[in-house]
């Protein structure tokens, strides 16, 4: 495959639900922007010719790499959750730092933590732990996500104002992120505690866990149509 394909199918595989436009793709590159259609298009087509599980879908100019309708059954039954779950490690990383960092987008939450979390993003999403709370205004205008309601009353606080102290929030990392788990999160391991999860959470495409970081791009791309509708908004 030609390399400047590669680059695009990187970058849009690396963009997840958010995708990228004509002009993203060419600032980025460094290709001319009227060669960036042609190189959607020779990408589509080799996603056919390899019979990919995956193919592009475009919005006002915006592409985003998704999974084939034929896998939907597929997908979801494997995102699916049972009735009742304990967080897992990975979705506690993902929670502490948008709960101290909120409102903070997904990819300043892959930066924190070193891998993509678009499925726990997801998970979280269903539990109703967090919730879109508006968008960046930045390139590609990307989701912002803040905590709700119900990750206060599931952790017993009365306000953020109640979350305990971190040494120095901007320089939260991965290990810091562990240290705060342990302040904020303990009772999950004293208490042994579950979430119910409501069988009407308005969350597109139930998503997997990201201890299979290769998951997360399945649950990136299995949330599009969504993201496409917000941002048309």
């Amino acid at each position: 495959m030609d390399q400047k394909i590669s680059q695009i199918e990187a970058l849009l595989f690396v963009a997840g639900e958010d995708g990228l436009t004509a002009a993203e793709l060419a600032k980025i590159t460094g290709f001319d922007k009227g060669a960036i259609p042609g190189l959607i298009d020779k990408l589509a087509t080799h996603l056919i010719e390899v019979d990919s599980p995956l193919t592009l879908r475009s919005s006002d100019d915006r592409y985003v790499i998704v999974t084939k309708p034929e896998f939907g059954k597929l997908v979801s039954a494997y995102f699916d959750l049972p009735v009742n779950t304990k967080l897992t490690q990975p979705q506690l990383e993902t929670l502490v730092i948008i709960a101290y960092q909120q409102p903070i987008t997904r990819v300043e939450i892959d930066q924190i933590r070193g891998v993509r979390s678009a499925g726990t993003i997801q998970k979280l999403l269903l539990h109703q732990l967090i919730e879109a709370v508006g968008r960046k205004e930045e390139i590609g205008r990307p989701i912002l996500y803040g905590t709700t309601a119900d990750f206060l009353d599931y952790f017993g606080l009365k306000s953020l104002e109640e979350l305990p102290e971190l040494p120095d929030i901007n320089d939260l990392t991965l290990d810091e992120t562990g240290q705060a788990e342990v302040a904020l999160f303990d009772q999950i391991d004293d208490q042994g505690d579950t979430i119910a999860v409501a069988d009407s959470a308005a969350v597109p495409e139930n998503q997997p866990d990201s201890e299979a970081e290769g998951a997360d791009q399945a649950a990136a791309t299995t949330v599009d149509s969504e993201e496409q509708k917000e941002s048309n908004q």
